[in-house]
């Protein structure tokens, strides 16, 4: 999504509405929990690095990190401290500094910011009374409250820019400042290439998640024809092939705007990659290292997707498509929350929360397929799909306008399914990221689909090079 942000003190002071939630004991001790991991990483991300590189703008497509810094403390202040304890607002000053809706990122650097040592105080002077509020608060009453909703949906934000901030560290030039340990290595995947989801209706989005966010809602019905879908992410050796192939040199495989989009900046294979003699290597997080060819492919955009859909005699999946695929328990005709189950992520589901600082390979997690055996549609990363972002029937923006409803439209491009950037309090089934269709810094990917050939005369998704027409 463009920018994470909750909105401004008006938009959540104008928040009202009334409701009971069951369980609220259990409801405040996951709030907390959400909380406190969401100040872990934001310390870690912030921390990692010296003043010089927090106040830097490393890219004109990011803000600097002390800016994300402060502002997620200015939205927790706006919402707990004002919207639900009532409170007097600590720092009225700084609000039009640290909202995203009037300074675009690449002007932030120019900004009368606080400086790093008052951005970590006013933060941790804003997390203290936080808590209190949270340990007060009951969950039910107005809409905001219910649930714990507006805890959930700061924990959500601040661990949207993390995953922001990460990006940010991705795009920085110099010394290493991150490591995690590299995923699990696990046997090359020989499993089928791609799975078929029968035709029919399923329930899409939910009424019931707790924490959803607006656009996630209402729960409502969806009839999806039969369709093939690639049982894990497309990889960078399949990806490989395209671009040595030639794809980004033949119009027939692009939309006229992806064909002009890569024109005019001269693209000719994903972001960050470069070749080096014979090898492909590329950059991640200050290391250069060969392009691993078992990983999913990452930092492509909607058009590069689009692309290699077309030159594999392929097409992406639309957001209807993908959401079945990932929850559609054929068995009983219900939606799971996640693929396994209805049971929050686990390591052995999902990479996701900045555990690695990479994609594990195709195929990885058995134990988090889909019921039809669908792999990796939780985490390791975004997946474009073929849909614009829209509301879905019945929706009604809540807690303000500007977190979904004014980006409705063709101009944005769904993504689904997150990545390993990604927290699990901010990532579910029904979940749902946008973006433009040309950004690439994002840690995306995606797979294709198909739509079975008439009369059954189906042919495997891919052999050694893609059919194509």
């Amino acid at each position: 999504m463009t920018e994470p942000a909750p909105g401004t003190a008006t938009a959540a002071t104008r928040a009202t509405g009334a409701g009971t939630a069951p369980g609220a004991e259990a409801l405040r001790q996951r709030a907390l929990d959400a909380l406190l991991a969401a100040r872990d990483r934001t310390t870690l991300l912030t921390g990692c690095v010296d003043d010089p590189d927090l106040t830097a703008q490393h890219s004109p497509l990011m803000s600097p990190l002390v800016w994300d810094l402060a502002h997620i403390g200015n939205q927790e202040e706006q919402w707990l401290l004002r919207a639900v304890a009532g409170r007097d607002a600590m720092r009225p000053d700084i609000d039009g500094l640290y909202d995203a809706f009037e300074h675009p990122r690449a002007a932030r650097s120019s900004l009368p910011l606080l400086p790093p040592a008052e951005a970590r105080a006013y933060a941790s002077d804003v997390r203290g009374r936080v808590l209190d509020v949270l340990e007060s608060t009951a969950f039910h009453g107005t809409r905001l409250t219910e649930a714990g909703f507006v805890f959930g949906m700061t924990a959500q934000h601040e661990q949207q820019h993390g995953e922001t901030m990460l990006i940010t560290h991705q795009l920085r030039t110099g010394p290493q400042a991150l490591t995690a340990p590299d995923p699990d290595p696990v046997p090359l995947y020989t499993g089928p290439a791609e799975v078929l989801v029968p035709g029919g209706p399923f329930t899409m989005g939910t009424s019931t998640e707790p924490w959803a966010l607006d656009n996630e809602r209402p729960a409502h019905r969806r009839r999806v024809p039969s369709f093939w879908i690639d049982t894990t992410p497309v990889t960078n050796a399949a990806y490989q092939e395209f671009v040595e192939d030639g794809g980004y040199d033949e119009a027939r495989w692009w939309t006229a705007g992806g064909w002009a989009h890569i024109r005019a900046h001269s693209l000719t294979a994903p972001l960050f990659w470069r070749r080096d003699g014979g090898q492909w290597l590329r950059r991640r997080f200050g290391v250069t290292e060969a392009v691993p060819p078992e990983e999913p492919v990452l930092h492509v955009c909607w058009y590069e997707a689009d692309a290699y859909a077309r030159w594999a005699g392929r097409r992406l999946p639309t957001e209807a498509e993908w959401e079945k695929a990932a929850r559609h328990d054929p068995a009983g005709d219900r939606s799971r929350r996640c693929p396994w189950g209805d049971a929050d992520p686990e390591p052995r589901h999902a990479n996701l929360g900045q555990r690695h600082l990479r994609p594990a390979p195709a195929g990885s997690y058995p134990a988090g397929q889909s019921p039809l055996g669908v792999r990796q549609l939780i985490g390791d990363v975004w997946e474009w799909t073929a849909s614009d972002f829209l509301p879905y029937p019945g929706f009604r923006a809540f807690p303000y306008r500007e977190y979904s409803e004014v980006f409705f439209g063709p101009e944005y491009k769904v993504l689904r399914g997150g990545s390993f950037a990604v927290d699990a309090v901010a990532c579910r089934g029904t979940f749902r990221n946008w973006d433009r269709p040309v950004r690439r810094q994002i840690f995306a990917g995606f797979r294709t689909a198909r739509t079975p050939h008439p009369g059954g005369t189906d042919r495997p998704a891919r052999g050694a090079r893609p059919e194509r027409p």
